[in-house]
C-alpha cells in the first residue's frame, strides 16, 4: 500500500488554546498517534505516562504519552499521543482513525467512512 497523509491538529484537553498542525502519516500498523514531543509541548500537551512499543525495525522503546483533542478530516477525537524524537514523522494511529468510523481503502489509498460505527 502507498502512504496516505492527512492534516491532523493536536490540542490539550485543557482547552489552552495554543495547538499542533501539521501533514501526519497515517499508519495502520500504529495503535497511537505521534508527535515531535517539542511540538506538542509547545501546544501544551503534558505526558502522563509511559508505554513500551514495538517499532517498524523491530526495537523496544519507551515513550512517555499524553492525552489530546485530535481532529482531523472534519471529525474530532480524543486519544493518547506519544512524544516522539524530534526528527519523527507525525502518525496518525488506528485507534483515532477507528473512533471516528474511517478506515483505509487498500485499493485506493484514500480515507473512506464508515456509515455508521459498529457499536454491537
Amino acid at each position: 500500500m502507498g502512504l496516505t497523509h492527512v492534516t491532523v491538529k493536536l490540542r490539550a484537553l485543557n482547552g489552552s488554546g495554543a495547538e499542533y498542525e501539521a501533514d501526519f502519516l497515517v499508519d495502520t500498523g500504529a495503535s497511537d498517534s505521534l508527535a515531535p514531543a517539542a511540538q506538542l509541548e509547545k501546544a501544551g500537551l503534558h505526558p502522563v505516562g509511559k508505554m513500551t512499543y514495538e517499532l517498524a525495525d523491530g526495537t523496544i522503546r519507551e515513550y512517555p504519552f499524553g492525552l489530546a483533542v485530535i481532529e482531523f478530516l472534519g471529525e474530532v477525537t480524543a486519544g493518547r499521543v506519544i512524544f516522539g524524537p524530534e526528527d519523527a514523522e507525525p502518525i496518525l494511529g488506528v485507534t483515532a482513525l477507528e473512533s471516528v468510523g474511517i478506515l483505509v481503502d487498500p485499493a485506493s489509498k484514500t480515507l473512506k467512512k464508515l456509515p455508521a460505527i459498529p457499536l454491537k
